[in-house]
């Protein structure tokens, strides 16, 4: 009996270990499918959307492959698609963010329907460029595009119980805004309270989220560097940019929009729109307070500013009032028109020649002042005696066109007819050529007299 009982104890013994490692495996892969499960859900989203709008060569498509890590100098048309990497080091994974790019013509406007849907509109971050480049233009842009996309989240038909809890969710997001020095790493957004849970926020100004989408907004005001060359060559001073900055902000605030100056050519902020913009979207931690003292570099968080602080900008303007139309006191300066010199292409000889001796053809015959006729003689102003014209030859010698003038001719009619004369023996003697056969010391004697004539002919 004692042999049967000691194997007895000994296979329960055995049965218990067994129970405790199964239990204990068990255990081991609960674990290990909470784990997988809790870094599944904690993996960064996918399917997040920036949509950019502006105007034609603004920058947009520059900007956001800036932002992508990529040098990119095509143009596109209608609707661009580009991605944004998006790296969570802490949790050791990597995402894609997708970049629609709208055309510039609002003839393309139609193409947001393949971008933003009812279903992906949450998911969105609206980017608004403005070009200060051209400042004249941000204003009317900024409400034009605006007005686009408020256009088509309308046409999206979201029901409105959504469409509500989406605005109180950007309501809450601006209200809640707190400085970062401020802030605490489990609540980035919103300062510790004593004793409650929940912080108290302040409501909202008379002209804050006026016009709500839903969805964050960003103003990005591209080509800051050109400031240094309104400066110079516009005339804008401090006043001017003061009153540009107050006007956008105070736009801002109707979208609950944040903004931002940037610069591609001088790699001015670019970063840091990077890590703002993945704030928004993935809730990345950001630390970054508002940049108001270098007129080419600010930056304010969607939240931070109000009419209150916009007003100290007032202050600045003397010669303009805040309420005052953009478009009065930012101009667009006068187009300077580039004139060319026109090329000027002398005439050939010959045809000079023919054009002179077609006008001394047409004019009238007049009496020059102070001459007087001799009868039997010639006009004492002939250049050359007319016996020498004679006793050339008349057969073989160009000159042979040369007449004798009429002694009854008058002084003036003779001095005409001497030099049509004069410009038939140039036409009818080639250039370079000697005196034909026959012509003897006369043909030379003219040919001389041409060349010291052309410069000293009274016509």
């Amino acid at each position: 009996m004692a042999p049967v009982l000691e194997k007895q104890l000994t296979g329960a013994a055995g049965q218990g270990d067994n129970n405790k490692e199964d239990e204990e495996g068990q255990n081991l892969w609960t674990s290990i499918l909470s784990e997988v499960s809790t870094s599944s859900s904690s993996k960064l989203p996918s399917g997040k959307n920036i949509l950019v709008f502006g105007e034609d060569g603004s920058g947009k498509t520059t900007l956001m492959a800036k932002l992508q890590g990529a040098e990119h100098n095509k143009k596109g048309r209608g609707l661009e698609y580009l991605y944004l990497s998006v790296h969570d080091e802490d949790r050791d994974d990597l995402t894609r963010c997708n970049v629609w790019i709208l055309d510039g013509d609002l003839y393309h406007k139609g193409l947001l329907k393949f971008a933003v849907t009812p279903q992906s509109l949450p998911d969105c971050l609206a980017v608004l460029v403005a070009d200060m480049s051209r400042p004249w233009t941000i204003m009317e842009s900024l409400q034009k595009w605006a007005s686009v996309l408020r256009d088509h989240v309308d046409k999206l038909k979201i029901p409105p119980e959504d469409l509500r809890e989406m605005e109180q969710r950007m309501v809450k997001a601006f209200q809640e805004y707190t400085e970062p020095e401020v802030a605490t790493p489990s609540s980035p957004r919103r300062a510790p309270t004593s004793g409650e849970d929940e912080a108290i926020v302040l409501p909202l100004g008379d002209n804050t989220l006026t016009h709500n989408l839903g969805i964050p907004v960003l103003i990005v005001c591209t080509k800051c560097d050109a400031i240094s060359v309104l400066e110079k060559e516009h005339d804008f001073r401090d006043e001017h940019f003061d009153f540009i900055q107050s006007c956008i902000r105070r736009f801002s605030l109707q979208y609950g929009a944040g903004l931002i100056y940037t610069s591609v050519k001088e790699e001015k902020n670019l970063d840091l729109l990077y890590k703002y913009i993945v704030h928004k979207l993935y809730d990345f931690q950001f630390a970054s307070p508002a940049l108001v003292v270098e007129k080419d570099a600010v930056f304010i968080p969607s939240g931070w500013d109000n009419e209150k602080k916009i007003g100290i900008l007032h202050e600045n303007l003397t010669t303009v009032r805040p309420e005052d139309p953009f478009e009065d006191f930012i101009i667009k300066p006068p187009v300077r028109k580039l004139v060319h010199d026109k090329e000027i292409n002398a005439e050939e000889e010959q045809v000079f020649l023919m054009k002179q001796q077609s006008l001394l053809a047409k004019q009238p015959a007049t009496p020059t002042r102070g001459a007087t006729e001799s009868p039997g003689r010639p006009a004492s102003n002939s250049p050359r005696p007319a016996g020498r014209a004679v006793q050339s030859s008349a057969t073989t010698s160009p000159m042979a066109s040369v007449k004798k003038p009429d002694p009854n001719m008058k002084a003036g009619a003779a001095n005409e007819g001497v030099l049509a004369n004069f410009f038939n023996s140039l036409l009818s003697k080639k250039t370079g050529s000697p005196g034909s056969p026959g012509t003897g010391a006369v043909g030379a004697g003219v040919q001389g007299s041409a060349k010291k004539t052309v410069y000293s002919c009274p016509y």
